[in-house]
């Protein structure tokens, strides 16, 4: 009978982490206990607060506005850009004003002042690009608060939806948890039997 010990040892400690971990999202409404103590699941009750950590972590580690301006105005994506409004000018003078206003394009527009005028555009155009972009990304800056957005898309999932997300992302580590307990407990339990045997001697 004595050596049956570990095992159910090992049992309740599979059993407590296994209720444990349950408890991280269980009750997800709080419950009254003999009207003294409310007892709700951990992250139910502190979604808010992991909302902010993971909104707070996010911006601070993973991705800021500043990264994700660095990452969009790079040298190569202003000159694809740059090339983009290039070609439209160019077509502009050569294809549309020609088709709009022929009489117009025959007298004014020469190849040579065609050209004068789309190089002078192109001269102001790669000077703006770049100041127009970096003006345009200090206002998205200011609107675009990664802490904020993340903290609310997390802070508005269902208890549901933040509890298979979490499972998902950790279930070997909820697993590893259920059957340390019982590599403990089995542990903790032939400690007993060997106490149980020496006090016997």
């Amino acid at each position: 009978m004595i050596y049956t010990l570990p095992f159910i040892a090992a049992l309740v400690g599979w059993f407590t982490n296994f209720i444990a971990v349950k408890m991280l999202f269980h009750p997800k409404k709080p419950v009254n206990i003999l009207g003294v103590y409310k007892l709700q699941g951990i992250f139910p009750k502190n979604q808010l607060n992991v909302a902010n950590k993971i909104g707070k972590m996010v911006a601070e580690e993973l991705l800021s506005s500043q990264d994700l301006k660095d990452h969009i105005i790079t040298p190569e994506n202003v000159e694809a850009i740059v090339q983009v409004i290039e070609n439209n000018i160019e077509d502009f003078f050569s294809v549309k004003v020609p088709k709009r206003y022929p009489t117009l394009s025959r007298i004014i527009l020469s190849e040579k002042r065609k050209d004068k005028i789309v190089q002078e555009l192109m001269e102001e155009v790669h000077t703006s690009v770049p100041e127009v972009l970096d003006g345009y990304f200090g206002e998205i800056e200011e609107r675009f608060n990664v802490e904020e957005i993340i903290k609310e898309k997390v802070n508005n999932l269902p208890s549901e939806k933040l509890e298979t997300l979490l499972m998902n992302l950790l279930e070997k580590e909820f697993k590893f948890i259920e059957y340390i307990g019982a590599v403990i407990g089995f542990i903790i339990g032939w400690i007993q039997v060997a106490m149980v045997m020496l006090g016997g001697q």
